[in-house]
């Protein structure tokens, strides 16, 4: 008989814009990742179910929001962000960390281990 392992399954990552950025980002009691993406980035459709993965993971020490650049440009430019997939971590109103690329999903853990406690 097959039996499958069970799989978390993955949390709808909430869309945010400049105006609800202040409150969910920058007022957040827990480290913030931002996934700056847009639907035209293969890349981007690629790290999506790893970031949702994460995020249902981890909601208890980590928020995870996403920003579409093409529909955001101003939270992209703000946060130095050229190229997609993008990811910013803030925690306590500050940018803590950033880095550029779509990564399988140890690599993503190991990057936000600090965060995730």
């Amino acid at each position: 008989m097959n039996k499958e392992i069970p799989v978390m399954p993955a949390a709808p990552v909430d869309s945010i814009t400049e105006q609800t950025f202040p409150a969910r980002v920058l007022e957040s009691k827990i480290p913030v990742l931002i996934q700056f993406w847009a639907p035209w980035c293969a890349p981007c459709r690629m790290v999506t179910p790893i970031v949702e993965q994460i995020a249902a993971e981890h909601a208890d020490v980590l928020d995870v929001v996403k920003v579409n650049v093409d529909e955001e440009p101003a939270l992209a430019i703000q946060h130095g962000v050229s190229s997609i997939p993008a990811f910013v971590v803030i925690a306590d109103g500050q940018q803590k960390k950033s880095w550029v690329g779509a990564a399988p999903k140890p690599v993503l853990e190991r990057t936000l281990a600090p965060y995730l406690r």
